[in-house]
């Protein structure tokens, strides 16, 4: 019943298309921290409409740059913010779409809680089916939201995935697809282990989805390469995709490349190296050369 409800032509892209996720909804861990890799410093700006208008005006860099569309590009991830403004005169989610054949995908999470139990769950967001009926009519065509572990607790990764689908539920039922991002600590000292208990949450809750409800997931890059193939193969599983979780580009592209069937959904690896002093020749260029080695390593 619910993929009725989807675009059906963004649907087949994000199914079977080539390409990967550009996350433009954080770099750098935070707003201030964006701005700043990318050359801004926290003095030159005063307050949050200053700094959110800066971040939109790098984000239209970005989503404006020839080298930024479909053919290599799935979908993008977005900020509220971000799908409230308008690019070149059109509104966010209607230029990707239109302009650049690249699926709009909206953050809904409100970040993260205290850490309990080794892991981060994620903090009330109230208004969810609010949010969620104003990201459908604009044309949002899925959703992601992100928890965060830092020590292989069973209990605590069994609480974030059990968070995770909760939520991913309401997501379905507005007619939108969720993106399940449980991110495991690249720093975590028992990495591999919590990985293993994460997947196996994952496929416990992926057996009590319904028939044509789909879900996508994003995971850190595991120690185990392709780990996750087991959740690929999952019929209710559209796309597994990966997190940069810090990796520099070019690790998050050698560790990418050898799991099979992920595909990229990076953040910081994809803007690296981009800056306000640069040119437009330059800025293009340094994005476009990007976004090939990131297409390549998604490719395996």
């Amino acid at each position: 019943m619910m993929i009725l409800e989807l675009n059906q032509e963004q649907l087949e892209k994000m199914k079977s298309h080539p390409g990967f996720i550009a996350a433009l909804d954080q770099s750098g861990g935070s707003t201030p921290g964006a701005l700043a890799d990318y050359g801004i410093e926290q003095d030159t700006y005063s307050g949050d409409d200053e700094m959110f208008a800066l971040v939109h005006q790098m984000r239209t860099r970005i989503m404006t740059s020839p080298g930024f569309s479909g053919d290599r590009i799935l979908a993008a991830i977005l900020f509220e913010d971000t799908m409230d403004r308008e690019v070149e005169g059109e509104s966010t989610v209607n230029y990707l779409w239109k302009q650049k054949q690249i699926v709009p995908i909206l953050k809904v999470d409100k970040g993260l809680a205290e850490e309990k139990d080794g892991v981060q769950l994620m903090k009330p967001i109230p208004q969810l089916d609010d949010l969620l009926m104003k990201a459908k009519k604009k044309g949002i065509f899925g959703t992601k939201m992100r928890s965060f572990i830092k020590h292989a607790n069973g209990a605590g990764i069994e609480a974030i995935v059990s968070q995770q689908f909760e939520l991913a539920q309401q997501i379905i039922a507005a007619g939108l697809v969720p993106i399940i991002e449980p991110e495991v600590d690249i720093h975590c000292p028992e990495k591999a282990m919590a990985e293993t208990l994460l997947k196996a949450a994952i496929l416990k809750h992926l057996e009590q989805l319904s028939n044509g409800q789909w879900v996508m997931l994003k995971l850190t890059l595991p120690e185990q390469d392709n780990l996750y193939s087991d959740c690929i193969e999952h019929s209710s599983v559209l796309r597994v995709v990966a997190l940069s979780g810090g990796y520099s580009q070019m690790e998050a592209n050698e560790r990418l490349g050898r799991n099979h069937g992920v595909i990229a959904s990076f953040s910081r690896a994809l803007t690296e190296g981009l800056t306000a002093q640069q040119t437009d020749g330059e800025f293009n260029t340094m994005l476009d050369e990007s976004i090939q080695k990131i297409y390549q390593a998604s490719l395996t």
